[in-house]
């Protein structure tokens, strides 16, 4: 059954909402900016390879399509607030005061039921309230991680970044079951101090 055509208002609402959205694009990752990264990636290139990793998880107990749609949602409100980072000295209550203001702004531009979903799987991710907003939530910081490793090697600096991976204290570099790994979040992302050494070393090998 073909979908019913958009009346011109609602019509015009869709397309500032997804011209809204479509700033992502061009909303730079601030904390690759205030490293001084050159081309630093922008929230959509960040939302999007996130929402490849829910596509590709393996794990069975997750709501992969759940997953997907999360890491599509979660920093939305970024098209008009900006990426706020630590840095930035705002509060953790202020930043979500901005950013619940700024998604209710956005979903209002859509009809009834997709307000209601968009909104409910912001709310969902901020309050980590599921199992898949928990996960996503932890590819958020993998995803991070591989960033900064794919910046260190193409500026043949490694370690350049390593406050990044040390803001992720409770994600780990993956270990196999038969390694007695147990407890904290695994990322399969994350160089571990003998590949930034390895790196290190190549970097400073006579050409």
């Amino acid at each position: 059954m073909a979908a019913a055509p958009l009346g011109g208002a609602a019509a015009g609402s869709l397309l500032q909402f997804l011209r809204l959205v479509g700033q992502l694009k061009r909303v730079p990752r601030t904390g690759w900016v205030y490293r001084n990264v050159e081309k630093p990636e922008s929230v959509s290139d960040h939302m999007y390879r996130m929402a490849v990793m829910a596509l590709v998880t393996e794990d069975k107990q997750l709501n992969k399509d759940r997953c997907v749609r999360l890491a599509l949602v979660h920093d939305m409100a970024e098209c008009i607030v900006g990426d706020i980072a630590p840095a930035d000295n705002i509060s953790k209550e202020e930043k979500h005061q901005r950013e619940e203001a700024a998604m209710k702004h956005l979903t209002q531009l859509l009809s009834e039921d997709l307000r209601k979903e968009i909104y409910e799987l912001w709310e969902e991710y901020e309050h980590q309230s599921t199992a898949e907003a928990r996960f996503v939530k932890e590819l958020d910081q993998c995803e991070m991680i591989l960033q900064a490793s794919e910046y260190e090697e193409l500026e043949k600096m490694p370690g350049r970044l390593q406050d990044f991976y040390d803001s992720t204290s409770g994600i780990k570099k993956e270990v196999g079951p038969e390694e007695g790994f147990e407890g904290e979040a695994s990322c399969p992302y994350r160089p571990t101090q003998g590949e930034h050494m390895y790196k290190e070393s190549v970097a400073k090998a006579p050409r």
